[in-house]
């Protein structure tokens, strides 16, 4: 777990087990005026810092440490918090899109991905949610 932003923008949770990858995305959100509430590399520390901070948005991977996959903690993270996720995933077969409706999922971004998409689409996301869709 790691810091966050403190800004007055949307809370973001990023849930990213690479560092860089993290890092890379944590700057951009934060240049982009979003509050980045912190960076989890488990579901397990994804769901101790949503239910302290209640992000608005959440940028998921799905391969990650521990035994949950980021699929399943999208999916607890929207029933115990009404948080939605955007995957940022290598992983976005027709399987695995299937196995990840449960949770709602406010977008896919495929690895790897430019940075400037990220923000564009977290920001479409947020809109979204404050639409009420």
């Amino acid at each position: 777990m790691r810091g966050k932003s403190d800004r007055d923008g949307p809370r973001v949770l990023i849930v990213e087990d690479d560092y860089l990858v993290a890092s890379q995305a944590e700057a951009a959100l934060i240049d982009g005026g979003f509050d980045v509430i912190g960076i989890a590399d488990s579901i397990t520390d994804a769901l101790a810092m949503a239910e302290k901070r209640r992000p608005e948005v959440v940028i998921m991977d799905i391969r990650l440490k521990g035994e949950r996959d980021g699929i399943q903690g999208a999916a607890e993270l929207l029933t115990l918090h009404g948080a939605r996720s955007i995957f940022v995933t290598a992983h976005y077969d027709a399987d695995t899109r299937r196995r990840a409706e449960a949770a709602a999922p406010l977008g896919w971004l495929p690895k790897p991905y430019a940075i400037d998409e990220l923000v564009a689409l977290t920001r479409r996301a947020v809109q979204e949610i404050r639409a009420g869709r």
